[in-house]
């Protein structure tokens, strides 16, 4: 189950006010000028890291419990429940890693755009963003404004009415990620849509509490976030793919409280 649910994930793929829009920021000219706005409104004050456990309802309707650690950029990891299964995916220098009864099942290349687009992009320099938002196949020359639940929003890879290029959507105001749309690679007819949705401040920055996954515009997956936490200090051998080792955060977290 592991290995489909992470495969799906690459196909388909609270503190005081954070900053918000000002009049200084001018109107984006295209989708380059909006990725350095975005860096450059959190630079020095978006979160590094961050834990959270995560109610997940796969395709099938079967639910499962994820643990997930967080160090930006470019560090992700989840734990399946039941811990002791040892069954773990790591995001590490744009690869994916599979560890099943903690051994490593595969690896693959690969570049998350949600971890790039949703935490990365304010942490990282903006040539690194871009080269990978460009390696993803979004045409950052194109850019339009429209509204995506009530807000006033920016469309980076599609011109306005395109609803079939890859194409991702960033809030106008607070400079975060909604949306993306792109056509399957099995079945490029088919759109995939990722939405993240209930975003909450967390610090100086902000955080999706819900995770959408649709094809076709029916739902597929579900990812819905508990007791998230920011600054906590994660051991770097979290994310050592030579070997597994236990993700020993989560005990701590539950003796602190979630924020």
């Amino acid at each position: 189950m592991l290995r489909i649910v992470s495969l799906c994930l690459i196909a388909m793929l609270g503190g005081g006010p954070a900053p918000a829009s000002t009049a200084a920021d001018p109107p984006p000219r295209n989708g380059e000028a909006l990725i350095r706005q975005m860096h450059d409104r959190y630079e020095g004050k978006w979160y590094r890291t961050l834990t959270f456990i995560q109610k997940t309802t796969l395709p099938n309707g079967t639910v499962e419990t994820w643990y997930e650690a967080l160090t930006a950029p470019g560090l992700l990891r989840i734990d399946v429940a039941p811990l002791d299964s040892m069954n773990t995916l790591i995001f590490r220098n744009d690869s994916i890693y599979d560890f099943r009864g903690g051994n490593l099942d595969r690896s693959a290349p690969v570049v998350h755009p949600l971890l790039v687009l949703g935490f990365d992009v304010y942490l990282q320099p903006v040539a690194e963003t871009l080269r990978k938002l460009r390696g993803l196949k979004f045409d950052l020359s194109k850019l339009h404004e429209t509204t995506w639940q009530g807000r006033p929003t920016y469309v980076v890879g599609a011109a306005a009415g395109d609803s079939t290029s890859p194409q991702f959507w960033i809030d106008k105001e607070r400079l975060y990620f909604v949306r993306s749309l792109e056509p399957s690679q099995k079945n490029p007819a088919t759109m995939l849509d990722t939405r993240f949705e209930k975003y909450r401040r967390m610090g100086d920055g902000w955080l999706e509490l819900e995770v959408v996954f649709l094809a076709g515009g029916e739902v597929k997956m579900r990812e819905e976030y508990i007791e998230p936490r920011i600054g906590m200090e994660l051991d770097a051998a979290l994310y050592d793919t030579r070997k597994w080792t236990p993700p020993t955060w989560i005990g701590r977290a539950a003796a602190s409280g979630a924020d």
